[in-house]
């Protein structure tokens, strides 16, 4: 199976189970239930059952995303790929873990403060935890790296009384999981209204923030880039809007750099008016320098050739 697909698949499972078990338990624990307890001894700290349930999600939902940001890097050497992989899969039993725990020990419990979470249980959540780390991360250790390899294309020449487009494309897989979670913890937020966990006004509050961020993102989860017709114009999502023409005229050249989000602040629109990075995934950068002075580069594929072909139109302005 496709390695990204694999983390998709457990990253999702994982959060489906945090909602799901005390979901299903939810007729035989407390309200409020217990979260923390001194070592083998008494609950010293509780929370609502609407509240555990958020925490729950949101705490691994934010792992996870983070994870697969840095995925793309962070798997680039075989020694890199082993943390991450065996990190992905023993947080996300830890998460499991805690959650399995922390609902066995509040079962049919008649108050929180009545609770006790046995020594040996939060030793196998760890032990467990580690097992399946080390088991990833050696499962993963010999995988080959073309999965994140970059194709260098041969410069393009432009043919006499030809019309010369080029045109790409960058859709980021991971940043694509935004608005996939909003529209879940949505979907959370709307299961727990019908379940009369959570009042409609808190529903309604949360609401408007997980629709800017499912917007957010599926804008800017993918960019194109095209160059002809005398200008460069950058589309931003899957429609191509909003959309930036950018006419060669102000364009002194162009080149291909390799750039990675750690280098310009992160990932999506960086820097300053004049020296700017539209960053999807780190990696082979189209870069335009303006003849007023300033830059801007964009994380694109089939870079070199989409600059070969800006400075092949920006030399025959010239010659003209």
């Amino acid at each position: 199976m496709n390695p990204r697909i694999t983390a998709v698949i457990w990253g999702l499972f994982v959060l489906a189970a945090q909602i799901a078990l005390p979901l299903a338990m939810r007729d035989r624990l407390p309200d409020p239930l217990a979260t923390r307890w001194e070592l083998g001894g008494p609950a010293i700290r509780s929370m609502s059952l609407t509240t555990y349930i958020v925490v729950m999600f949101l705490t691994w939902a934010v792992l996870w995303l983070v994870a697969l940001a840095a995925a793309e890097r962070a798997t680039a050497r075989r020694q890199s790929r082993t943390v991450w992989w065996g990190g992905l899969f023993g947080m996300g039993a830890l998460a499991l873990g805690v959650n399995v725990t922390t609902v066995l020990a509040n079962l049919d419990a008649p108050d929180w403060a009545a609770t006790r979470l046995p020594g040996w249980q939060v030793l196998g959540v760890i032990v467990g935890g580690t097992g399946l780390a080390v088991l990833a991360g050696y499962l993963r250790r010999g995988a080959p790296d073309a999965d994140f390899a970059r194709r260098i294309p041969p410069l393009l020449r432009l043919g006499a009384g030809r019309r010369t487009v080029w045109v790409g494309h960058v859709a980021n897989r991971w940043l694509a999981l935004l608005p996939v979670a909003a529209l879940a913890a949505a979907l959370v937020l709307g299961l727990l209204y019908l379940t009369g966990l959570m009042s409609g006004v808190t529903a309604t509050s949360v609401l408007p923030g997980l629709v800017l961020v499912l917007a957010a993102g599926v804008l800017t989860s993918s960019v194109s880039v095209q160059v002809g017709d005398g200008r460069v114009v950058i589309q931003f999502g899957p429609l191509g809007w909003p959309a930036r023409r950018i006419p060669l005229s102000r364009i002194e050249s162009a080149w291909s750099e390799t750039r990675h989000p750690a280098e310009v602040g992160g990932w999506g629109i960086r820097g300053l008016p004049g020296s700017s990075t539209i960053m999807l995934r780190g990696g082979e950068c189209l870069v335009l320098r303006y003849r007023s002075g300033g830059r801007l580069a964009i994380s694109i594929d089939d870079a070199e050739r989409g600059a070969s072909l800006i400075n092949a139109l920006i030399a025959e302005r010239v010659e003209q």
